[in-house]
């Protein structure tokens, strides 16, 4: 007695490669492009406190005034060093050249004489330069009595008062007295976790919001990408640039929607498609009417779709729209 083969009715479609677009929404934090904590380099106490917080400044605009009354003695005296050593190098200078000049007249004066007339010229003339030096030092260090904006911004938080004291160790030094902020430029930095990264270049236009601007959404480019990924995180750092959005100010926190798209087309299916077990993930493809598993490398997902790459999926095969465990190898199939 012949036996009908067991068949399967299934539906199936024809596999074609498509670029698969999905986004992912990550969080971040708004910065200002430049911005500094100023401390006193030197222990002083407060003098003037020209500036507070919120006050726009300018490169160079004194902030602060400190005062140092030992730093002040110490240059007054540095400066009187070295006009003692500028009186006694030109004596010896004035010597040695008189020496010179009257030693043209043969026998009138040693060479002896002249040497040491030298050998004192010199001396004194080493002992100017380290006055000079020391006086340049004092006057570094009374520079650092006046604290001054390094670039145009706004001051962002004040910590000291007139009259506190201040210095470069101990209590005083530890929180900054000023911050000033660049907030006409922003930098908006993302950590991409690393298996989005790939998607990611400069130049890429990204869409993000600010929590405290509701309904409101931002749109810039990548500036740049940090070419490595952090050790703990597993997340290359990503950077946007914003320039004079009066709206968005540093400390902002944002979330940022990165569009995850290809350049190159992949093989895209439904998920009904794709099954996974604990051998692998496959689909089924009809092969002269018949079933065949072919294991596929899922990638990127959708709601419906996945992309899958495989060296034996080709355009136009024809795969199962609904993979099944109950569909066996070789099994034959029928249209419903």
């Amino acid at each position: 007695m012949k036996t009908t083969p067991i068949q399967a009715k299934v539906e199936t479609f024809s596999l074609q490669k498509e670029v698969l677009t999905t986004s992912i929404d990550i969080p971040a934090e708004l910065s200002a492009f430049t911005y500094v904590d100023l401390y006193a380099k030197v222990s002083s106490y407060v003098k003037e406190l020209k500036v507070d917080i919120g006050s726009e400044v300018k490169k160079g605009q004194l902030l602060i005034a400190l005062e140092a009354p030992e730093i002040t003695s110490q240059l007054l005296a540095a400066e009187a060093q070295l006009h003692a050593s500028e009186a006694v190098y030109m004596a010896t200078k004035n010597t040695y050249d008189r020496l010179s000049e009257t030693s043209k007249i043969e026998g009138t004066v040693s060479k002896n004489q002249i040497d040491l007339a030298l050998s004192a010229k010199n001396s004194d003339y080493a002992r100017l330069q380290a006055a000079k030096a020391n006086y340049k030092e004092y006057q570094v260090m009374q520079s650092y009595l006046q604290i001054r904006s390094p670039f145009e911004g706004i001051v962002t938080s004040r910590n000291v008062n007139i009259g506190a004291y201040v210095g470069p160790s101990g209590k005083g030094s530890e929180t900054p007295l000023l911050t000033v902020q660049d907030d006409k430029k922003l930098r908006l930095a993302v950590s991409v976790p690393e298996n989005y990264a790939g998607f990611v270049t400069i130049g890429d236009e990204v869409s993000f919001r600010v929590n405290s601007i509701p309904g409101k959404t931002f749109k810039a480019p990548v500036a740049r990408m940090a070419g490595a990924f952090d050790k703990k995180l597993r997340s290359e750092r990503v950077e946007i640039d914003i320039e004079n959005n009066p709206l968005l100010k540093p400390g902002m926190v944002a979330e940022v929607t990165l569009s995850l798209q290809t350049k190159d087309s992949l093989y895209v299916v439904p998920k009904s498609s794709v099954m996974t077990y604990s051998e692998g993930t496959f689909v089924i493809k009809s092969v002269d009417g018949k079933a065949h598993k072919v294991p596929v490398n899922k990638r990127r997902e959708t709601k419906d779709k996945v992309e899958v790459s495989s060296d034996e999926l080709n355009d136009n095969d024809q795969l199962l729209k609904v993979a099944s465990e109950e569909i066996k190898e070789d099994m034959v199939l029928g249209t419903p």
